[in-house]
């Protein structure tokens, strides 16, 4: 990076603190300065010389340590870096943080610091997924704080599901697009829709489809780095929040609309979500049985056009930009949807069986806009997503030529 950027990176009490360590060589490798505080608990999987030989600087371990608050301090620890990280982050330091605790050195420096702060949460699944977790990720999420991951699979204590702590390379690149080493939609504010829908049919029932969130996460992910206010309205999805954007969750179209007609001062939209069509009219509100009578009587009715009611509304973005996923006549049917729409690009993409695109990391895009059709390679739905920001940053630059 051009500007030397320094990380503060706070290391939690958990197996995963491993990966801290291979965290500290990414992020040198990409000129970013990391100056290590360790926890007690962490210090039992990690130590201090490892910490300090791959950061080559001091670690910090102790509140009340009078060599460390006569060269440093914990005001001045916490307020010297540009970036504050913890990976891992335990159950135990997010509920610290969310409820204000400062009973050690780390969750002094949590409280006391002026700089955004990113965590990267590390636990075992039902950990994760207890209400209180999640309370707390959702209070920490609303002040500010920047979420990456966690992951799902496999963990130490032989479960598997959502709590594995983010790789460290794809922190390292969460923390250099936080950086953001060109600022070229800085000012922006950018809305990106992604996922799928749920159409509820009864409480456990629901219609969706196919889609991963990959392509609207990373156009997220991507308008962020590049400097833009990124607001990411997503249905329900697998993947970790992108870091620097703040995120909206829902399940149906309707919660969809609503939340992206919430947001104002728009100069970019992104409708990259597979929006189901259809919902059910009339969705039981409990559990349907079969009743040997045949087939229950659902009655389908059309979702609301977000793309095309974001397009024609009075105040609308300078630029709106959708994605059309199609099985057949992958451009035609692009053209004329821009058309119908009344957007200003479309973005196409070939979703039929055998092409992966649906759930993969790849996808082979289209570009249609007034001028006509950009044909691109297939390429990895991270490398769509920064070649869409260039292009977006370039059609502003025009603009105000």
């Amino acid at each position: 990076m051009s500007d030397s950027k320094r990380v503060l990176l706070i290391v939690a009490g958990s197996i995963a603190a491993y990966k801290s360590l291979e965290l500290i060589r990414f992020l040198g490798a990409r000129g970013i300065a990391v100056r290590c505080v360790l926890t007690k608990s962490g210090a039992e999987f990690v130590t201090p010389l490892s910490l300090a030989a791959l950061s080559n600087d001091k670690v910090y371990t102790h509140l009340f340590s009078l060599t460390d608050e006569s060269e440093m301090g914990h005001i001045q620890l916490s307020r010297s870096a540009d970036l504050v990280v913890v990976a891992p982050a335990t159950a135990d330091i997010l509920a610290k943080m969310r409820a204000g605790i400062a009973d050690d050195l780390a969750t002094t420096a949590l409280l006391a610091t002026d700089k955004p702060v990113m965590v990267a949460p590390a636990m075992n699944v039902r950990m994760w997924e207890h209400k209180a977790t999640q309370d707390n990720i959702r209070v920490l999420t609303e002040r500010g704080i920047m979420m990456i991951g966690p992951d799902e699979g496999p963990m130490a204590c032989n479960e598997f599901g959502m709590g594995r702590m983010a790789e460290p390379a794809y922190i390292a690149e969460a923390i250099e697009d936080f950086f953001g080493a060109h600022q070229r939609l800085k000012g922006k504010r950018a809305l990106v829709t992604s996922g799928p829908t749920y159409e509820a049919i009864d409480p456990v029932r629901y219609i969706a489809n196919h889609s991963s969130g990959k392509q609207g996460h990373a156009v997220a992910r991507a308008l962020a780095a590049a400097g833009a206010e990124t607001i990411l309205v997503s249905g329900p999805t697998q993947l970790p929040n992108p870091a620097g954007v703040t995120v909206r969750n829902v399940k149906s179209a309707d919660e969809m609309l609503a939340a992206c007609q919430a947001e104002q001062s728009l100069d970019i939209v992104v409708c990259a979500a597979a929006v189901a069509d259809w919902k059910i009219k009339n969705a039981s509100t409990q559990k349907m049985k079969k009743n040997g009578k045949g087939l229950p009587d659902l009655e389908l009715a059309e979702n609301p056009d977000i793309l095309a009611t974001l397009s024609r509304a009075n105040k609308r973005a300078p630029l709106i930009i959708g994605f059309a996923a199609e099985t057949e006549k992958v451009v035609e049917q692009a053209i004329e949807k821009r058309k119908a729409k009344g957007c200003d690009w479309i973005v196409a993409n070939d979703v039929s069986p055998g092409t992966g695109t649906f759930g993969g990391d790849a996808n082979t895009v289209h570009v249609i806009d007034g001028a006509g059709v950009e044909n691109w390679p297939r390429l990895d739905k991270d490398e769509v997503a920064r070649r869409l920001t260039l292009r977006i940053a370039d059609h502003f630059k025009k603009a105000e030529v």
